[in-house]
């Protein structure tokens, strides 16, 4: 099931509705209504889940645990804001309603939602959910930043797993709409439909999984390309500029539009996908991809790393992440996905 938060309505219009309750008759607040996030972990993935809600005009307290990562956690926030600010703030957000907090507990105290962000080992994601249940109020939803998984993995140790799901976005999450939700088998359906409400109320385009499959979805389809990229630049049979020019001059411009699948329907023609399938379906069996993962040795490892040096033509990192960012912005843009408002709420 797809749905799509409101990218396309003016801040006023993704308010919370001042009529409505702030709280629910058991205590929990309604997703509209959030207003405090905490965001436990502050890298890449964290650090971007902080530019996204307080662009949203969330209060977000962070923590993490690294040496200075309160630094990195606000200098990344003000390489985003320009970004963010192009596409339209929301009414009152501010870079300054950050505050990084000393401890996990402090983060989370009175936190209406939390996401985790930790590094991607599992026993410290196992870990840390069950201090972040220990720590967060009762019946508030925690949702983890996993790209790969279950939940029903990680929450084996929690006292109260019902309130832990999965909330994968896509890096950077300031600008990705997408987050995947799913939850564990001890995850309540109810914690499910709260945290893809939530994201929604955020300005996500949220799909939520009725079945836990490692990687999800959008990871899954990313790896098996990612994965024949490898083993052609093993092979000597591409360099990394030939392969990302194949994408970026070729299908990654039509998949900004529409997906694998109705791209392909459309080269069926007038008789779509079935024709599709009867035309080039035998050809599935030929052998151009190679599904086991290529030995990842030295010889590949220095290729990649000097392929990915040499297409980067001098640009730093900063350099490299403002013109994504733009290049998103203009692709949402040109895709109808933002009004005139921009994605702010």
């Amino acid at each position: 099931m797809t749905t799509k938060g409101p990218l396309m309505t003016s801040p006023e219009k993704t308010s919370p509705d001042p009529t409505s309750p702030k709280t629910t008759s058991s205590g929990i607040t309604p997703p509209e209504n959030v207003r405090r996030v905490a965001c436990v972990g502050a890298g890449v993935i964290g650090g971007g889940w902080v530019a996204h809600f307080l662009a949203r005009g969330y209060d977000v307290t962070a923590w993490d645990p690294a040496p200075g990562a309160a630094q990195k956690l606000r200098r990344l926030v003000d390489a985003a804001w320009p970004a963010l600010t192009s596409l339209g703030l929301a009414e009152g957000a501010s870079a300054d309603r950050l505050t990084v907090a000393a401890t996990l507990e402090q983060a989370v105290a009175d936190a209406e939602f939390v996401q985790e962000s930790a590094p991607e080992k599992l026993d410290l994601k196992r870990d840390l959910l069950a201090r972040l249940d220990a720590a967060t109020p009762p019946g508030v939803v925690i949702a983890s930043s996993t790209s790969g998984y279950p939940m029903t993995d990680m929450q084996t140790t929690a006292a109260d797993p019902s309130r832990l799901v999965v909330g994968h976005p896509f890096n950077p999450p300031y600008l990705i709409p997408l987050v995947e939700v799913v939850g564990g088998e001890r995850t309540d359906a109810a914690a499910v439909a709260w945290a893809a409400r939530f994201y929604e109320s955020a300005g996500k385009s949220v799909i939520t999984m009725d079945n836990e499959v490692p990687g999800f979805i959008a990871n899954r389809l990313q790896e098996a390309l990612w994965r024949e990229a490898l083993h052609m630049v093993a092979n000597g049979e591409a360099t990394v500029r030939d392969i990302d020019l194949s994408i970026t001059e070729g299908p990654g411009l039509r998949w900004a539009v529409m997906g694998p699948m109705l791209t392909f329907a459309l080269a069926g023609g007038e008789g779509g996908m079935a024709h599709m399938l009867d035309h080039f379906g035998p050809s599935l069996k030929s052998p151009w991809t190679r599904l086991e993962a290529p030995e990842l040795d030295t010889e590949l490892y220095d290729a990649v790393v000097t392929g990915c040096d040499e297409a980067a033509g001098g640009r730093t990192i900063a350099d490299l992440v403002a013109e994504r960012d733009q290049g998103v912005i203009e692709v949402l843009r040109a895709t109808g996905r933002l009004g005139r408002e921009g994605g702010a709420r």
